[in-house]
């Protein structure tokens, strides 16, 4: 496994450019066929034969038409998010991006397998990643796969893949056995903070709807992503998490954003009135989210009036918080020409495109013109 990649060392007299977009959310997808190549002789057996336990997002009801992707990203032969040559043609090279964060979502399940067999997948998924994706494209980063169930085995593939540079975080889903607070999670994520590893969250895993029922509906799935992170974070706030792991950094992707600045006001008002509760708080919630976490745009929200989604940014503490995403291949795609409302500061698209993501990930500032 390659250790490190330094994208300026093309030639000591290469031309460089500064970093000026960083999509920290593209979707390539493994298919069944190559985690069966990847895993180990005896799990594989076991899969050919039994295939998996976890029922597959893309095909619960109710979804949209279309997989819930877009309708040009799918290849020749495939699903979309499967053909690197199309991921980079679309995307990489058509929006002129800098890097790009990956983020596997075929992991998302884990609990529903037997411990070992969760750790394998994770391990094929990380291994896939590595070869079939960074290896090609040195603007390519990735989130590392844990069996998030099994907290010791997880840590375990954290010491093993997190030595490789090109892996820039955690991925771990929305929504798990517990409450993402729970102390069962936090030695995966004392694993992370102590690498210097943000610890991303996205929607969907083993329980996606939090105990609200399935909705009827996808406009209900989708407009609830937001409502599923506010449960997320202030789980993660309450159960004292930043508290006992001061250095843990947390990115809520595919979440929205513009949320934030109300969850702060209610829980710092219900913690005033109720703190001897949580002693382990010795600040005000709003301090521990500020310090601690991180989200992306997607999916965007859009008000009527740009206006006030600039106002809404500033009261949520977002400016050097909120990173850009794409969704990629998803049919809710933003492109970075057209989503972004008007009225921002050149400094404020630095910060958003760019900047931020930077800060959190460690990511060079200035890359080799192609």
């Amino acid at each position: 496994m390659i250790t490190e990649v330094d994208v300026l060392s093309v030639a000591d007299t290469a031309r460089t450019k500064d970093v000026t977009l960083v999509d920290v959310d593209i979707h390539p997808r493994m298919t069944p066929a190559e985690l069966v190549n990847w895993l180990p002789e005896r799990w594989a057996r076991h899969v050919a034969r039994y295939g998996l336990r976890a029922p597959a997002g893309r095909d619960r009801y109710p979804r949209p038409r279309n997989k819930g992707v877009r309708a040009d990203s799918w290849p020749e032969n495939g699903f979309p998010g499967t053909d690197y040559g199309l991921l980079r043609k679309q995307l990489l090279d058509e929006h002129r991006i800098d890097f790009g964060i990956l983020l596997v979502l075929d992991t998302l399940d884990s609990g529903y397998e037997r411990p070992p067999l969760d750790a394998a997948i994770s391990q094929a998924v990380n291994d896939w990643m590595a070869a079939e994706w960074l290896d090609r494209d040195d603007r390519l980063r990735g989130s590392i796969a844990v069996p998030i169930e099994n907290p010791e085995l997880a840590v375990q593939e954290i010491e093993r893949v997190s030595t490789d540079k090109r892996f820039v975080q955690i991925l771990l889903p929305a929504s798990m056995q517990e409450s993402a607070g729970s102390p069962k999670y936090w030695p995966v994520y004392r694993a992370a903070a102590e690498r210097g590893l943000p610890v991303a969250f996205h929607t969907g895993g083993y329980n996606d709807y939090g105990g609200t029922g399935r909705p009827s509906f996808y406009l209900e799935e989708h407009a609830g992503y937001g409502v599923i992170m506010q449960i997320l974070l202030t789980s993660l706030v309450c159960e004292g998490t930043f508290a006992a792991i001061p250095n843990l950094k947390v990115a809520l992707v595919e979440g929205g954003a513009l949320w934030l600045a109300a969850l702060k006001w209610r829980l710092d008002d219900a913690w005033l009135q109720l703190r001897d509760e949580v002693p382990e708080l010795e600040r005000l919630p709003s301090e521990y989210i500020r310090e601690h976490v991180w989200l992306d745009t997607q999916p965007m929200e859009e008000p009527d009036d740009p206006r006030h989604f600039l106002h809404a940014l500033e009261l949520s503490g977002l400016e050097d918080r909120l990173m850009f995403a794409t969704d990629y291949p998803h049919w809710d795609f933003d492109s970075p020409a057209s989503s972004l409302p008007r009225g921002l500061s050149k400094e404020q698209r630095g910060k958003l495109l760019a900047g931020n993501a930077i800060e959190l990930y460690g990511l060079p500032s200035k890359v080799a013109c192609r």
